[in-house]
């Protein structure tokens, strides 16, 4: 492998290391994978304006996400089963994260627990909450976070029934994996995985097994998300679940301005828009093309967010410069996981922040602050 420039250079390291079931898991959209595609793309239509001859001296590309300082606008998104991509996943993308001043957000569907990631991280992280059918078991998620310092709540609302991922279904996707002939061979070509997942006991839904009653089957999170996930959320839900956490809330999965300015009324923190990484409605626009339409539905009046689609500095710069207050990267964290557990994962960080600081030097801006759609062609 060559020197690592690109978050597109982690991804091919990726593929090498993880076993594919669960390389796909993270490498995949919903049906045709055409809004997966878009949310990449729509990015590239963006042009830049090249400033020259100003000041380039003193940049910084820090700022502040619902309060919160980070050494730039950009959190990891909550994902599922990051602890299948390296053994101990979620743990140790969230000390990446914190020694580097972002945002970690944590995964209901995680592997490792919320319990797990509070013992090794000092500094308060995000969780991110799926709605089940079992209040009881949704309330002790929140006490959980609540327990655990979390300090911010990210509340997902695309998600009630799972979109229809045709990668998963072909893989027959488990967590831990089924002992079939097919698995076992996809396992045995990544030695080092199968070695790391040897050394921990980590290896199914840690925020879920020994927690919700009468568990049936949690090997397969399609089947747990049609038993379990509440197709009935509505916005009344919201209510109640910002009353028992008490604290900052996010919603996630906004794609839509009448959504949008539904979520005025929540009296949440911050919104994220989002087509949850193309993986639900397949068809749907970009988050990147919905940002500015939402922007001019909600005003100031909640600082908003992006996620979807993010492959480089350059596209942070792009959310930033059209509205966003902060941007979340799930894929390119992944890649750099399952490239090289918590190393790949600063390394994921490091590159991101280097072309987003050379790409707004090179536009004529010096502070992330003062980036706005002046920068933009």
């Amino acid at each position: 492998m060559g020197k690592i420039l690109t978050i597109a250079d982690l991804k091919q390291q990726a593929q090498r290391r993880v076993p594919k079931m669960f390389f796909d898991y993270a490498d995949s959209g919903a049906w045709t994978e055409g809004t997966y595609r878009a949310n990449e793309e729509d990015f590239s239509k963006i042009k830049l304006r090249q400033r020259v001859l100003v000041d380039m001296t003193d940049r910084s590309l820090a700022t502040e996400m619902i309060g919160e300082k980070v050494s730039m606008p950009v959190a990891l998104s909550p994902t599922g089963l990051t602890g299948m991509q390296h053994a101990d996943g979620e743990m140790l993308a969230a000390q990446a994260a914190e020694e580097f001043g972002v945002p970690f957000t944590l995964s209901t569907m995680s592997i490792c627990s919320i319990e797990d990631v509070a013992s090794v991280t000092s500094k308060p992280f995000w969780f991110q909450l799926y709605v089940m059918k079992d209040r009881d078991f949704v309330n002790n998620l929140i006490d959980r976070a609540k327990a655990a310092g979390c300090s911010a709540l990210v509340l997902t609302l695309d998600l009630q029934i799972l979109g229809q991922r045709h990668k998963d279904l072909r893989n027959g996707l488990s967590a831990p994996p089924k002992f079939t002939p097919k698995h076992i061979w996809q396992m045995a070509t990544r030695p080092k995985w199968c070695l790391d997942m040897a050394r921990t006991k980590r290896r199914s839904f840690g925020n879920i097994v020994g927690h919700a009653k009468n568990v049936s089957d949690l090997s397969s999170l399609s089947s747990w998300t049609a038993e379990q996930f509440d197709p009935r959320l509505s916005w009344k839900d919201v209510e109640w679940i910002k009353q028992r956490w008490g604290g900052k809330l996010i919603l996630k999965g906004i794609l839509d301005e009448e959504d949008a300015r539904a979520s005025l009324d929540t009296g949440a923190d911050a919104i994220i828009v989002s087509n949850h990484g193309g993986r639900q409605l397949d068809g749907a626009h970009s988050s990147i093309a919905m940002l500015p339409k939402i922007l001019d539905a909600v005003g100031d009046r909640v600082e908003v967010h992006m996620d979807g689609g993010i492959r480089s500095g350059q596209d942070v710069l792009k959310a930033v410069a059209l509205g966003a207050k902060g941007t979340y990267i799930g894929r390119p964290f992944l890649y750099g996981l399952g490239a090289d557990g918590k190393r790949g994962v600063t390394t994921a960080l490091e590159i991101i922040r280097k072309e987003m600081d050379i790409s707004m030097a090179l536009c004529g801006k010096r502070l992330i602050t003062d980036v706005d759609r002046s920068i933009l062609a």
